[in-house]
């Protein structure tokens, strides 16, 4: 669908799950309002220095130059108030208070554009992608390929035995995984008390 320009702020949600090309989709965006010679800045998490401390990189090795930010108020520290349009990547590792600060800057009449995980390791939402679809005038839902089947994939399946929420990392930790293919009880999970059974239900006496 093409955005319509209009000389007012908004909120653009690029959401889904792991290797669905939604930096990929970010970068597109971005680009094509530098074309039409807008003012465009870009963030990403600190955290996040899986292909590159100072750029966006997407799995396909696409790349745009972005600032780094340690927490959502680095943003306002940061941000060129001249600029017309805000991409923000990664999303979902700067938690709950980046919400105000989007909001903030739709107000003031930018167009933001931002891309995350909408949900976690554990099949659950995750914030503060569910606010920020409330709250955003347009939204984009990518998907993946399963990595086991080749369905469409919604979920990101983590190979690795941690369970800390955020857990940085690209292929060999993580995988694309579909409805019926996603293990919401893997090894991963059975280190954790979650007071669910560890085996599926027809195979409980």
């Amino acid at each position: 669908m093409e955005i319509p320009y209009w000389n007012t702020g908004w909120l653009e949600v690029i959401c889904g799950p792991m290797f669905s090309g939604k930096s990929e989709e970010l970068m597109r965006r971005l680009r094509r309002a530098q074309i039409a010679r807008k003012r465009v800045q870009v963030f990403k998490p600190a955290i996040d220095t899986r292909y590159s401390a100072e750029e966006i990189v997407s799995h396909s090795a696409l790349r745009m130059p972005s600032l780094t930010v340690e927490t959502t108020a680095s943003i306002l520290d940061q941000l060129d108030w001249r600029s017309q349009v805000v991409g923000i990547d990664e999303v979902n590792l700067l938690g709950d208070g980046l919400v105000e600060i989007v909001e903030k800057l739709a107000d003031s009449g930018k167009q933001v554009i931002l891309a995350g995980l909408d949900t976690d390791y554990l099949g659950r939402p995750f914030p503060p992608i569910p606010e920020l679809l409330a709250r955003a005038e347009y939204i984009t839902k990518t998907l993946a390929v399963c990595m086991r089947c080749g369905a469409p994939a919604k979920h990101t399946q983590r190979l690795v035995a941690d369970g800390e929420l955020i857990v940085v990392g690209a292929s060999g930790m993580y995988e694309a995984r579909c409805r019926s293919c996603f293990e919401p009880r893997s090894p991963v999970q059975e280190q954790l008390d979650f007071g669910l059974p560890l085996r599926p239900p027809d195979e409980i006496s």
